[in-house]
């Protein structure tokens, strides 16, 4: 567990007010969907440290980089296996570790509600070639809209949520989707992130990422999530 501190700044969630949370991993090479079950349909290990998308970044960071941990935080009731993986944030993911995070956004800045419905049988077939029957299934999630949300200022690390309304992603993946991207941001007003377009883990200034993502008329705003 020594170790674990040294690599993480973690021990548990209480010591999530740490600055260290996931500085070790800066400079980790970004792979797309760098994890899996170990076996078909998604050969890829169950844990690594070696590279990390934007969501496996935040959940080996949370886990403590503890492979039962993490796997409590990626699978329903932590059954390993494709089709019991939290794969979609608004539906799955939050639901499914309620126990350790909460949308705190209203906290900190007036929101607003996006409606999602996970089409996730369709989702399965498109992306997948998997039939499976599940029913559509709607999210309300609350964020903070872009006008909002620069200069907001956290007293410990917090998950960072990044919503969308984009009809492009919808025709491309065969579902609705509100969360686009996720990272930690920190108490220096950074956003600690797996970053696809620079290739690794890095450190950017939040209200100048903000600003950035703001160009896009389709992206919406921020949710924060609090880490219990």
């Amino acid at each position: 567990m020594w170790r674990l501190f040294l690599i993480f700044g973690l021990v548990g969630c209480g010591a999530t007010t740490t600055p260290y949370l996931g500085q070790p991993f800066l400079g980790t090479a970004y792979q797309d969907s760098p994890l899996g079950e170990a076996a078909l349909p998604d050969d890829d290990p169950l844990i690594r440290f070696d590279a990390f998308d934007c969501t496996t970044f935040v959940e080996t960071v949370l886990a403590d980089g503890d492979l039962d941990t993490l796997n409590q935080i990626r699978y329903q009731d932590g059954k390993v296996g494709f089709l019991t993986r939290n794969h979609f944030i608004e539906t799955d993911w939050l639901t499914n570790n309620a126990d350790i995070v909460q949308n705190v956004s209203a906290q900190y800045a007036p929101t607003e509600t996006r409606t999602v419905l996970i089409d996730k049988s369709n989702w399965f077939k498109v992306m997948h070639g998997i039939d499976v029957d599940v029913p559509i299934t709607r999210a309300d999630i609350e964020y903070i809209p872009y006008r909002h949300a620069k200069g907001i200022t956290v007293s410990r690390p917090m998950i960072v949520l990044f919503i969308t309304d984009n009809a492009k992603i919808r025709d491309k993946i065969g579902t609705d989707l509100a969360v686009v991207h996720m990272g930690f941001v920190l108490p220096n007003g950074m956003l600690r992130h797996a970053s696809s377009s620079q290739g690794m883990v890095v450190d950017v200034n939040m209200d100048e990422y903000i600003t950035e993502r703001m160009k896009t008329a389709s992206n919406l705003g921020i949710a924060l999530v609090e880490i219990k």
